[in-house]
């Protein structure tokens, strides 16, 4: 055992302070706590996280052997400590377990009872963490045998205290020669790690990931660890270049990368006081500064070591892969070989993968680079590359050059990859992960691991293109049809499916360098379909995609859908069927591909309400857009149909409806309209306030449920109902505000539970819902208190200024209020009682919840009903709201123009 240094472990001053006091466990402690603070010193002063991790682990040896000499073992006792697990191997984080296994040479573990309880009460009155089991070296077999988490903690072991010979023993018993023969281990490691890596999405991208369990973490390289040792005898990752399996370029760059992580882990611990390892929003500032970044910006601090980390884990999955094709070419097709099939002259298909003819391929022809992904594609019954293939792939890459993004033959793969009817977001991605993408089109190398710290982007920018592009890729699946409808007829009708692909690739490609993305990225587009020589046609067309890929979904969540002018407006700027079908689907794509909470029933309706319309209106022609009067008409119409169909008096409607002016039956459905008309009828007069709650009709796809409240007007109404709704835990998504010319207010919402799910057929909740919001409605002067719930832990690393924007609408008579905010529980009721407090009423709301910010827009009147006129008023407003809602910062400026 290696010699601790006297600051890290004075052996002579122990066992002096061992003597002076009656019990051991002060020395114990005082020197465990020494340790500590020396090391996490060392760690501070950016000394080799190896050292570190390996002295902590030497460290910790000598204060085990210390406790388990203070027991009675006789010289010829069958008993031994060993060290297993992580801890085996010798690594030791701050708060990793310290995984013991006391072996006995027999099945007798009375005689060793007394001892054996006796040490390990010493370890926990120490403050040691471990995790300890008390095995022969007979049951050390028969439960290796039946657990793989056993003899792969049993492979890893190191002998503490007492005789060698006891886990020589228990080698042997384990080996392969007896269980988990190499083909087996490899088999059952392979399922395991797809396992895990499914339980983070299959990416290494997560917003905060798992330094040990996400794809690409530590435990990949643990994992290559245990097959290589199974197979080749080896756990020591240099000694797998003289199996052939690493090249010394490859080794040094997995130990690099091992040390990254290992600091990134180090810090966790040390941070958190425990054994962390997720990278939580709570920590990654924190994380970044400790391991160097500084900046002046903590955003940009954040997403430059967020960066790091996401190429570092992405480097490894790449070797992972790598190594792992080995594995199977050597463990499982051992003499199984079939004769190589060729492809063409320059590859051929080897036992179901894909690998060169020769090793100069690349070299001699370029252009193979480009080739063997398309292959891949047109052979998707291809299993992928084989290893020393992939090996080639990156010793080549330094090949792709500006001669070679212009060459012909190159060009014209790329684009051909992009009309194959399979495969293509499998070999982009496969093109990312072998560092093919980000070489031959530079920019998207740029955006490679940049991630965006906020909580609507849950993916870095370079998975979410790609995840976009697999999401179009499913709208062709039948089995998706039902929750996607229209994206799913519309992906068969574009006449070019390959423009929605490159444009999609291209949509968020200018992320990160400041300014607008879309617009920088247009460019880029532009510079894209040139030097691919496609037609004009189809390049303005990506780069109209790529220039305008929110604006459909802008509108649709930000602007009155109801309002003729709006649809007319949007379907001027479309154009064409055309463009509105390719943005529709790339929307419905990003939207997705962004964060999959976004994706439920009431947003799919917005999107829906926005394409049908639009279309109506190319349809009937820009230049005959339709009238107030007629979208009025032909939504009475209809719902009047069903209602005379339903036994309704038609003359009871007419009455009603006089009353209710006419932005009720623009913004509304006429089956909500005959649905709300149907129950105000039969409303008794003394009845209290109307609540009508809508179960959603695609309960699986989490969609918004309706509440429709129908009651006589007054002042501080809708402070009133969001107050309530916060009570009840509600999140508003939408709210349409009215009032008929009889003073009756008709405000519809739209609500999710404050968890995102929805209310569903929920009938005791449906019902706890109407009857506290008719309560509160009847007794108004008793405000609800706006509850102070706890801020979501994510959400508290998200504090920024609100921003306020006051203008007067050109076209309506009200002023429109615009508010970005930090989402925070009880927000809308608190903006509610500052309406209140102003004497404002609420025409009509836009409510949007982003990841970690709200973007909502409100229509406001004066007492009047008049729009805002005073300069002086509109500015006491602003601050209030600013004031009210701010967290931390101070405010950003806000803009008023009256």
């Amino acid at each position: 055992m290696s010699l601790l240094d006297a600051e890290l472990f004075d052996r002579g001053q122990f066992q002096a302070e061992l003597a002076l006091k009656s019990s051991p466990i002060g020395a114990f402690k005082k020197a465990i706590r020494r340790a500590h603070e020396v090391l996490d010193a060392r760690f501070r002063d950016n000394r080799d996280v190896r050292r570190l991790v390996e002295d902590r682990a030497r460290f910790t040896d000598q204060i085990l052997l210390e406790a388990w000499n203070r027991f009675s073992w006789s010289s010829e006792a069958e008993i031994a400590l060993l060290a297993v697990g992580g801890y085996g191997r010798g690594e030791l984080h701050p708060y990793s377990d310290i995984d013991l296994l006391i072996l006995l040479g027999g099945d007798d573990q009375e005689t060793f009872r007394e001892p054996i309880e006796g040490f390990l009460t010493l370890l926990w009155d120490i403050g040691l963490e471990v995790g300890q089991s008390v095995r022969s070296v007979a049951e050390c077999g028969e439960q290796a045998r039946a657990d793989l988490t056993v003899i792969t903690n049993l492979m890893e072991s190191r002998t503490i205290a007492g005789p060698e010979h006891l886990r020589e023993r228990m080698q042997e018993v384990t080996s392969s020669a007896h269980m988990w023969p190499s083909k087996a281990f490899y088999l059952a490691k392979r399922d395991e790690q797809k396992a895990r890596h499914a339980k983070y999405n299959d990416t290494e991208y997560n917003l905060e990931p798992n330094v040990k369990g996400s794809p690409g973490g530590l435990r990949d390289i643990q994992t290559i660890l245990w097959v290589a040792r199974r197979h080749f005898g080896t756990l020591n990752l240099h000694a797998m270049v003289g199996q052939g399996f690493l090249l010394e370029s490859e080794y040094a760059l997995l130990a690099s990368s091992q040390e990254f992580l290992w600091k990134v882990r180090y810090a966790l611990h040390m941070l958190a006081g425990r054994a962390e390892d997720r990278l939580l929003f709570d920590h990654q500032s924190k994380v970044a500064e400790l391991l160097g970044y500084h900046e002046g910006d903590t955003k940009r601090t954040i997403e430059r070591f967020m960066q790091k980390y996401y190429r570092v884990v992405m480097a490894i999955a790449e070797l992972s892969d790598l190594i792992n094709q080995h594995f199977e070419e050597e463990i499982l097709r051992t003499g199984d070989s079939l004769p190589a099939k060729p492809l063409n002259s320059r590859f051929q298909v080897r036992d179901g993968y894909i690998e060169v003819t020769h090793a100069n391929v690349f070299k001699r022809t370029p252009f193979a680079i480009i080739e063997i992904f398309v292959l891949m594609a047109q052979h998707p019954e291809l299993n992928g590359v084989c290893a020393d293939t992939i090996r080639l792939l990156r010793d080549h890459r330094h090949l792709i050059d500006d001669d070679f993004r212009k060459d012909i033959r190159n060009t014209s793969l790329f684009i051909e990859l992009f009309k194959c009817e399979q495969g293509i977001h499998r070999n982009l991605r496969r093109m990312n992960r072998y560092g093919i993408l980000g070489r031959y089109l530079p920019e998207f190398g740029h955006i490679v691991g940049q991630m965006q710290h906020d909580l609507f982007h849950i993916y870095t920018v370079d998975a979410h293109t790609l995840n976009l592009i697999k999401h179009l890729r499913k709208f062709k699946w039948p089995e998706l049809a039902e929750k996607f409808p229209l994206a799913s007829k519309l992906i068969d009708k574009l006449p070019k499916p390959e423009l929605i692909y490159l444009a999609g690739l291209y949509h968020d490609i200018a992320k990160g360098r400041g300014g607008d993305h879309s617009e920088l990225g247009a460019v880029d587009a532009e510079a894209f379909g040139q030097r691919h020589h496609l037609p004009a046609w189809d390049t303005g067309l990506i780069v109209w995609l790529v220039q305008n890929h929110l604006a459909m979904s802008t509108t649709a969540q930000r602007k009155d859908l109801s309002d003729p002018q709006v649809i007319n407006d949007f379907a001027a700027f479309v154009g064409d069927q055309t463009h509105l079908d390719y943005l529709y689907v790339l929307t419905v794509a990003d939207i997705n591909a962004t964060n999959p909470t976004l994706w439920n029933s009431w947003r799919a309706s917005l999107m829906r309400q926005l394409y049908t319309e639009t279309k109506r209106a190319l349809r009937r022609g820009l230049e005959n857009p339709v009238e107030r009067e007629e979208q009025i008409r032909l939504t009475q119409s209809a719902a009047l149909d069903t209602l005379i169909n339903g036994g309704t008096d038609p003359d009871d409607v007419e009455q009603l409806w006089s009353q209710l002016g006419d932005d009720y039956f623009l913004r509304h459905t006429a089956s909500d309209v005959a649905w709300h008309t149907d129950a105000i009828l039969q409303h008794p007069d003394d009845g209290g306030p109307l609540v009508l709650i809508k179960e959603t009709t695609q309960r699986e796809f989490e969609g918004g449920t309706q509440i429709f409240i129908y009651a006589p007007d007054q002042h501080d109404f809708f402070a009133v109902t969001v107050a309530a709704m916060a009570q009840l835990n509600l999140n508003i998504h939408d709210a349409r505000i009215l009032t008929s010319t009889s003073q009756f207010t008709l405000d519809t919402y739209i609500v999710l539970e404050a968890e995102g799910g929805s209310i569903g057929d929920n009938p005791a909740r449906i019902k706890q819902i109407r009857q506290s919001l008719v309560d509160t409605l009847m007794h108004p002067d008793e405000y609800p208190s706006i509850i102070q719930r706890r801020v979501p832990r994510q959400l508290k690393h998200f504090a920024f200024a609100p921003q306020v924007t006051i203008h007067n609408d050109a076209q309506r008579p009200v002023t429109v209020l615009e508010l970005t905010a930090p989402d925070r529980p009880g927000l809308l009721a608190k903006v509610g009682r500052i309406f209140l407090d102003f004497d404002l009423s609420l025409q009509n709301a836009k409510i949007a919840t982003l990841g970690e910010r709200v973007e909502d827009v409100f229509f406001v009147t004066d007492a009047d009903n008049q729009p805002l006129s005073d300069p002086e008023l509109c500015a006491r407003l602003q601050q209030a709201i600013i004031t009210r809602l701010s967290a931390t910062s101070s405010p950003s400026p806000s803009q008023i123009s009256i």
